[in-house]
């Protein structure tokens, strides 16, 4: 039996996390890496004890969900919350970030990231990524890795 990549194995981790999403529109996961160990993981969602999109709709402000943190912030936060550092990390996501995560992701210090899907890719985003240094890297995501655990 071959072992899947790293990639795959982390893609895989960020395509888990997607399914906890409450946001309706699209479903988004995220996971943060170092030294080829997750530290931190997030999908996007309401905050902490709020009122969710799958429950209460979407709270749509110039075609925006203001309702939503998005995934990779919240994987940031999470690490900010227990003190884990995100400088040199590598953050995998299952739709490349928005202009907003981009920002938030090189103020962390995180190094690479790597996305499975398009999704509005900004142009000013991989400007923003070139400058800082940020290795930006599509990666898809095997789905059929899923179907063989189930096999097993």
């Amino acid at each position: 039996m071959e072992r899947i990549s790293w990639h795959q194995y982390f893609m895989a981790q960020s395509h888990l996390l997607s399914y906890r999403s409450t946001c309706t529109r699209l479903t988004v996961g995220a996971t943060i890496v170092r030294d080829k160990r997750i530290i931190a993981g997030g999908y996007n969602g309401s905050i902490a004890g709020g009122e969710h999109c799958i429950d209460e709709g979407c709270y749509v402000i110039d075609n925006h969900c203001v309702r939503t943190i998005h995934a990779e912030i919240n994987a940031i936060l999470q690490c900010a919350k227990f003190g884990v550092p995100t400088k040199d990390a590598e953050l995998y996501v299952t739709h490349y970030p928005c202009l907003q995560c981009c920002k938030s992701i090189i103020q962390a210090g995180i190094k690479s990231v790597y996305y499975a899907e398009d999704y509005k890719n900004h142009p000013y985003a991989s400007e923003l990524y070139d400058k800082a240094g940020v290795h930006v890297e599509q990666v898809p995501f095997d789905k059929t890795i899923f179907a063989n655990i189930v096999e097993k």
